[in-house]
């Protein structure tokens, strides 16, 4: 049976002078995915696909080159788009992003609405899936959308209850190639293993 998992970009370098599109891994998130890429644990993955937004393709790469495999690129999988603030302090993003996931219908502060991000994530991976033929896919993108896209799998109203959590990403969950329910919440990356979803 063919494994789908969605992997959400590690830390980053935060630079409030830079388009967040634009931020790059930082050297803690560099090394867990160098980690990663070095390990068993995406083994039987025949597909990466990911976000084209800089810190996605810096983690989906290395990942890629390792295991042989073609990076494929779609632009549609960004984060929720947040161009309408730019970049906020931690603590006034952290409120605008609760909001965000609370008022699902509500475009906050100009952000894209948590609906529409959510029906976009969820079509991109429908249409990977639709076409795959053989082996693991392996989803490469951020932590917003991915909760989004956990939250429809699943079956469950948007909320931010659902979130990877604290720690600055680097997160998974499995699902089925048939969009069926995520096989357990986001888990840290160090805890993929071939033999288990």
């Amino acid at each position: 049976m063919t494994v789908a998992r969605y992997l959400s970009h590690p830390q980053v370098q935060i630079d409030p002078h830079k388009e967040i599109h634009l931020w790059s891994l930082n050297d803690t998130g560099t090394a867990r995915v160098a980690r990663l890429a070095q390990s068993n644990a995406l083994a039987g993955t025949r597909r990466i696909v990911t976000s084209a937004e800089v810190k996605a393709v810096e983690t989906a790469r290395p990942l890629a080159d390792a295991l042989g495999c073609a990076l494929e690129v779609r632009e549609r999988m960004y984060e929720n788009d947040r161009s309408a603030t730019g970049f906020l302090p931690p603590q006034e993003f952290e409120q605008v992003a609760d909001q965000f996931f609370a008022e699902p219908e509500t475009s906050v502060r100009g952000w894209e609405t948590a609906r529409a991000a959510q029906s976009r994530i969820v079509s991109e991976v429908r249409a990977c899936l639709r076409d795959h033929s053989e082996g693991d896919v392996l989803f490469v993108g951020h932590g917003g959308v991915g909760t989004l896209l956990y939250c429809h799998l699943a079956g469950l109203a948007i909320d931010r209850a659902h979130d990877q959590g604290p720690g600055g990403g680097g997160c998974y969950f499995a699902f089925s190639a048939e969009m069926g329910p995520p096989a357990h919440p986001w888990r840290p990356m160090e805890q993929l293993d071939p033999l288990i979803p």
